[in-house]
């Protein structure tokens, strides 16, 4: 058990007035006591206490939990986890529960009066993870270096014929050989006009020369994300294609330029935003500006002019603007950014000024 990372999750509750959290997160789990399983169908959980042992429920299938630093509670498939954790938890006092917690879980404790009541308290491990320590800063850096060296692979494959379905079938292969285990979301691959679609999913458009290129993508190296965005040109940009790209770098570079503690998130998106509303394209931007970032590429806490909480020292999240306009073209850029004592260090590295291919 991380008794630091513990003990943050147990201020958190004390602020909500939570005296008992029941957690089913398998990466909240593993944050916490450096236990993982992928638990499917089975019951799987972390309680927490204000005071004392925390408790682990598993399925006697899964790896040996006795490492953990939790009491464990093992149970076989034919017993049911309900009546266990009913025997744990205190029935006087209400739980907090996380939002993965499934119905078919919830609802037989609710029935079991297990608590007192359940509130959704997924804020108090989800807040505790925001904010990464110098090892989790360490990890994030690197799974960025490795996703900077597989755009430059990414450009390499861009050539006549080549479909956006095949490069970006064959990014898990390069992310594997720089020592990534796998994507942490799948690829963003887009040619030409398919751009303005902020989400497209590659298919078999075939890229021929001329088209604009955007790259999406992002690799999960020892366990933490990375996630980044460049879009290139494959012939002389147009006048107008090179205002759009300039506005969006203009925009990325303008919000990294602000971040530092005590601003807001919402701030942070109306420093991109202003930018390329008085580049005349404002509503042509039409998501969030980021996304914060971990052990899974979008964590909870957006970078949205509706989130007002100042940010952090150890927070990690995206700085990603676009300019989407269908049947012509789009362009983002999107960097990772951690929060420093005194501003924000920009741990991609791959270059963003226009580049023709």
């Amino acid at each position: 058990m991380d008794e630091r990372r513990l003990e943050r999750v147990r201020e958190n509750m004390a602020r909500r007035g939570i005296e008992q959290a029941l957690i089913v997160d398998p990466l909240s789990i593993w944050w916490l006591c450096g236990y993982y399983t992928e638990p499917y169908e089975r019951f799987l959980a972390l309680y927490v206490p204000a005071e004392g042992e925390p408790t682990l429920f598993a399925n006697r299938l899964f790896p040996d939990a006795s490492g953990c630093g939790a009491q464990v509670a093992s149970f076989s498939d034919t017993d049911d986890p309900v009546p266990l954790v009913a025997g744990v938890t205190a029935a006087d006092r209400p739980l907090g529960v996380d939002k993965e917690l499934a119905a078919r879980w919830l609802v037989p404790l609710m029935e079991a009066r297990a608590a007192a009541g359940f509130v959704l308290a997924s804020d108090v491990v989800d807040d505790a993870r925001s904010v990464k320590d110098a090892r989790e800063q360490e990890l994030m850096r690197r799974a960025s270096a490795t996703n900077d060296a597989a755009m430059a692979w990414l450009v390499e494959q861009v050539r006549p014929g080549a479909t956006e379905r095949e490069i970006a079938d064959g990014l898990l292969g390069e992310y594997r050989r720089l020592g990534a285990e796998g994507h942490s979301f799948s690829p963003i691959v887009s040619f030409g006009a398919n751009a303005a679609d902020p989400h497209h999913e590659p298919d078999d458009t075939a890229f021929a020369q001329g088209d604009m290129v955007l790259f999406d993508v992002g690799c999960k190296r020892d366990w933490y994300c990375s996630d980044m965005t460049r879009t290139f040109f494959t012939a002389e940009p147009t006048e107008h294609q090179r205002r759009v790209y300039e506005a969006v770098r203009r925009a990325n570079e303008a919000a990294e330029k602000i971040v530092r503690p005590g601003v807001t998130f919402a701030e942070i998106d109306r420093a991109a935003r202003s930018v390329i509303e008085e580049a005349g394209w404002g509503p042509a931007f039409n998501h969030r500006l980021g996304h914060q970032i971990g052990l899974v590429d979008h964590e909870p806490g957006d970078v949205s002019a509706t989130h007002d909480e100042p940010v952090r020292p150890g927070q990690c999240f995206s700085i990603e603007p676009g300019i989407y306009l269908p049947g012509d073209m789009g362009v983002r850029i999107e960097d990772l950014v951690i929060v420093t004592e005194d501003g924000c260090e920009v741990l991609n590295s791959y270059p963003k000024g226009l580049t023709v291919l």
